[in-house]
């Protein structure tokens, strides 16, 4: 069986630099300083501008000039973010295993779950399950 094409997992990310990962998917692009704001806990303007230096090397943002200012944003979708993130929480703490996950998944959100949910979570499956029949 064939794999599929997949581009190259990105560049594992700090807490810090996830934090400001998730503030530019937000806000879509933004400045040093408009990161520096976003930030709750008075990161310096210093530190800021070191992560999003870091954070362009990594390939998880480039910039733009606008005046005298850099503009920061992701280069890849918060799609693609997403599954690389969670391919790699699956490969490291489950070995691999999508069902793994997905029961850790389930258990931890089980109190959330609406009826709603779970029939779009077993539609999910039935749709997996005819896929496999199909092949």
């Amino acid at each position: 069986m064939a794999r599929s094409k997949r581009k190259a997992p990105l560049p594992e990310l700090s807490r810090r630099e996830r934090q400001v990962m998730n503030l530019l998917y937000g806000l879509e692009e933004a400045t040093a300083s408009e990161v520096q704001a976003g930030l709750a806990d008075g990161t310096s303007n210093a530190a800021v501008r070191s992560i999003l230096r870091i954070l362009v090397e990594k390939g998880h943002l480039k910039h733009r000039q606008d005046g005298p200012r850099y503009v920061y944003l992701p280069t890849v979708s918060r799609d693609r973010a997403r599954r690389s993130a969670l391919e790699q929480v699956v490969e490291t703490f489950f070995d691999g295993s999508a069902e793994g996950a997905l029961a850790a998944l389930l258990d931890l959100r089980r109190p959330e779950l609406s009826p709603d949910d779970v029939a779009r979570l077993e539609s999910l499956i039935e749709r997996l399950r005819e896929a496999e029949e199909e092949r």
